[in-house]
């Protein structure tokens, strides 16, 4: 019981280090860098949004016309490469960008794979219409990873712009995003300002987990350190990555990170630890929408198992190691608290209150950290104490992610995955 008792004890001071000491991972109030009263720049920078879709088609018209709808000051075009596509994707986009120009009748030459449309934002008045170019990829060079490939053709597409924003197909932005974080990026001299896309919470299973996914992330890589230029921590969220063209350029291009199958914190370790010394910013989003919907427990399982063993760099010792933290910080408060009350109740020894309050302490601190994403999420602060299941979950799909490896389905994306014995490229260095 007493060892027990100093285990618990150890976890809670680690507990007591990831709410005091690990860069407030768990706050979600880390928003725009220079928001309020930022002076718009005397010359809006050209921006470019690249969007890699590999069958797309459905998610599409949820998303693309909030993309071509911005009403951006300066020139903004939208380059969509169409990776391999089966199901139109490449059409979808054309059609969408025809309906967003007010252009009668079906999508014309103008608008087929390769071409340019010009669009209006709807109702919005800009100063100049968005330009939606629909691209047809070609297949991955070896040694390169089928997204971060489809980010490179894009960029080449888009030709001379001062930002790309690399986006994915199923991201939605409210009117003014592209402005705000244009307005930030340039305000605050950040080469990189990325938000974390509000993920969809629809269904119970999303409920459950994907505010988990979003605290653990943060925990991994604490969104303000990620913003101060001497902290070694490097991330972005790949949803919404507005990158200064020329420093992309000095760092030596998405090149550097040709196998990335973790492209967004890739990127982010290319442009802050590589040749540019770049400042980097990533924070929360309230603005900026995910739309891929998971019906149930599955596909949410996919999601995770997709890159959890690649962000172990494939190890099995920080695999074991993984998992063994994930029991110790997360199973053991409440297994504690629940076993030393009982063994108290049945007049064991004073040790098992020692025991239980320590375990209660851990877990009532761990409940605290998990309340503001659950908020960010407008869910209740009752599920906090159960993040102990959920963090269960996670353990085992961390474990699945290793054998999906092993059997040759590692970074499985729809029809790509990762050949077993290969070890894709984690980071820029």
């Amino acid at each position: 019981m007493l060892i027990l008792v100093a285990a618990c004890v150890l976890v809670v001071a680690a507990w007591v280090y990831l709410l005091a000491g690990h860069g407030a991972f768990w706050r979600t109030d880390v928003r725009l860098p220079g928001r309020a009263g930022a002076p718009d720049p005397g010359r809006w920078p050209s921006v470019a949004a690249v969007v890699p879709a590999r069958d797309e088609a459905a998610i599409l018209p949820e998303t693309l016309p909030t993309l071509l709808a911005q009403d951006y000051p300066g020139a903004f075009s939208v380059v969509l490469v169409d990776d391999a596509s089966i199901d139109g994707t490449g059409a979808v986009a054309a059609a969408l960008a025809t309906a967003a120009s007010g252009e009668p009748g079906p999508p014309g030459p103008g608008v087929s794979l390769d071409g340019a449309v010009s669009t209006r934002a709807g109702a919005v008045s800009t100063r100049a219409g968005a330009v939606l170019r629909v691209i047809g990829g070609s297949p991955p060079p070896p040694g390169w990873a089928g997204k971060v490939w489809a980010m490179a053709q894009g960029a080449a597409a888009a030709r001379e712009c001062g930002y790309l924003l690399f986006t994915d197909a199923d991201i939605a932005f409210d009117p003014g995003t592209v402005t705000s974080l244009v307005r930030a990026a340039v305000a605050d001299d950040r080469a990189l300002v990325s938000q974390m896309a509000l993920l969809r919470a629809e269904t119970g299973w999303e409920r459950w987990i994907v505010p988990a996914f979003v605290y653990f992330f943060a925990q991994l890589y604490p969104f303000r350190r990620v913003g101060r230029t001497r902290a070694r921590t490097a991330a972005a969220a790949g949803g919404c990555m507005p990158v200064r063209r020329e420093v992309l350029a000095a760092a030596g291009g998405l090149e550097r990170i040709a196998g990335a199958r973790i492209d967004d914190v890739a990127l982010a370790r290319l442009l802050k630890r590589g040749p540019a010394r770049a400042r980097c910013w990533l924070g929360f989003a309230t603005r900026v929408h995910s739309r891929r919907p998971y019906a149930g427990l599955g596909g949410l399982w996919d999601m995770i198992a997709r890159s959890a063993y690649t962000q172990l760099r494939y190890s099995p010792a920080l695999l074991a190691g993984t998992v063994a933290g994930l029991c110790l910080l997360y199973l053991l408060p409440p297994a504690a608290t629940l076993g030393g009350l009982a063994v108290a109740a049945a007049g064991g020894s004073p040790a098992a209150w020692w025991c239980a309050g320590a375990g209660l302490a851990g877990w009532g601190t761990m409940t605290v950290t998990y309340g503001p994403v659950l908020r960010l999420y407008g869910l209740s602060p009752l599920r906090a104490p159960c993040l102990p299941l959920v963090a269960l979950l996670y353990a085992a799909m961390t474990v699945d992610s290793a054998r999906r490896h092993r059997a040759g389905r590692g970074g499985e994306w729809k029809g790509r995955a990762i050949a077993p014995g290969r070890r894709a490229q984690r980071t820029s260095r």
